[in-house]
């Protein structure tokens, strides 16, 4: 059995009580203790972490095609053990997913999940605007230790419209992941096109994502943006 924990928001901490599976991001991985020796080994996978072949192949091409291929590693741990996982200095966000439960997360964000999470590539169609959110890693919690660790660049907040009913509005460069309990949320786009566009003039945020009050949805999101988008102006 695996438990998740941050050390100093930089850090996540695994801890293993037995034998089991982790998943990760190739070359995360910065310390481990284990007595008795080292019990634990890294394998990357070449395909993806689905156990179907078939499933995994065809998951390696969606990812390839969509720009959602993050290089993953498995690391099998065969006795109780330590490990410790980082990237870069990135902020470590720790979610806990109950059975059925959908966590949707920019791959680049993904840091390390369970067994118990299921794992896919899937469209939104959003990405005409943004180079973020054409396509999505999906993970559904399928177990009661489906945990999932994502990274954010600084701290980030949490948007929840889960109790209010509120309208969410997001920055597509800004998000990390959403999560609903009512499987998937997609979000909608909202575009604010005009002829400021056209002359240079636009404010930057001509576009979001955004979830109505019937799509009650929690939203993770970090307090940079990537460079990604379109820019319509003429000289």
């Amino acid at each position: 059995m695996l438990t998740f924990e941050t050390v100093n928001e930089l850090t996540l901490k695994v801890t293993c009580r037995g034998s089991d599976v982790l998943i990760t991001k190739a070359g995360s991985f910065i310390a481990g203790d284990s007595p008795g020796g080292k019990n634990y080994k890294f394998e990357k996978l070449l395909l993806g972490p689905q156990n179907n072949f078939a499933q995994a192949a065809l998951g390696s091409l969606i990812r390839r095609v969509t720009g959602e291929n993050i290089p993953l590693m498995k690391v099998t741990m065969s006795g109780d053990s330590v490990t410790y996982y980082a990237d870069y200095s990135q902020h470590v966000v720790i979610y806990r997913l109950a059975v059925g439960e959908v966590i949707s997360v920019e791959s680049e964000n993904i840091l390390a999940f369970t067994q118990d999470c299921s794992y896919e590539v899937r469209f939104i169609g959003c990405g005409v605007l943004s180079q973020k959110g054409f396509a999505t890693t999906a993970l559904t919690g399928k177990g009661n230790n489906a945990y999932v660790a994502v990274l954010s660049n600084g701290n980030p907040i949490v948007l929840s419209n889960v109790q209010s009913r509120d309208t969410l509005s997001v920055d597509p460069d800004a998000v990390i992941c959403w999560m609903s309990q009512s499987g998937y949320c997609d979000p909608q786009i909202k575009t604010d096109l005009s002829w400021k566009n056209l002359i240079g003039q636009a404010s930057g945020e001509s576009y979001a994502f955004e979830w109505s009050g019937s799509q009650p949805v929690s939203v993770i999101v970090q307090p940079t943006e990537r460079r990604g988008g379109i820019s319509i102006s003429m000289d």
